[in-house]
């Protein structure tokens, strides 16, 4: 039996060390919102916060996040900056389908905690790992600037 901390709250698992933990997430703890995209930790997804760090969760076996603060989507409302970033998404309309939201809205975050006023460079290093098929890369840094407070922009 393993416990994990994730969203400020301990849960026990019955699972192998080196299951992922998107999957101790989404099936075993009903967590949904961290998404299945590759399963390589190439389209950013599944992208959740473990102490900090935007870190893969379909890479990530649940050995590596023992003892670790692990957030997911479905807590991010609850961080003033995890909010500013929802609402800046939902200000200007971000998602199209919405598949990669949640890991795209995760990166985001993570880059306003280490930058508060990032550069448009800072915004594309720390986004380049999430992939959106629906291209909505333009909403996505007008609503991390917006979240940043950098400028009243619009998509």
């Amino acid at each position: 039996m393993t416990t994990l901390t994730i969203n400020a709250k301990n849960y026990k698992i019955n699972l192998p060390s080196d299951t992922p933990l998107l999957w101790a997430l989404r099936d075993h703890l009903g967590l949904t919102g961290t998404k299945f995209g590759c399963g390589m930790a190439l389209c950013g997804a599944c992208t959740i916060h473990i102490d900090g760090e935007p870190t893969r969760a379909c890479s990530t076996p649940i050995s590596a996040a023992i003892g670790k603060k692990i957030v997911t989507i479905e807590e991010l409302d609850q961080d003033p900056i995890g909010k500013k970033v929802q609402d800046a998404w939902l200000t200007l309309g971000v998602p199209q389908c919405g598949y990669c939201q949640s890991g795209q809205v995760m990166a985001a975050t993570a880059l306003l905690k280490q930058k508060p006023k990032p550069t448009d460079a800072d915004i594309d290093a720390a986004m380049s790992g999430n992939l959106c098929r629906c291209g909505t890369y333009v909403r996505i840094r007008a609503a991390i600037k917006l979240a940043a407070g950098m400028n009243e922009v619009k998509a």
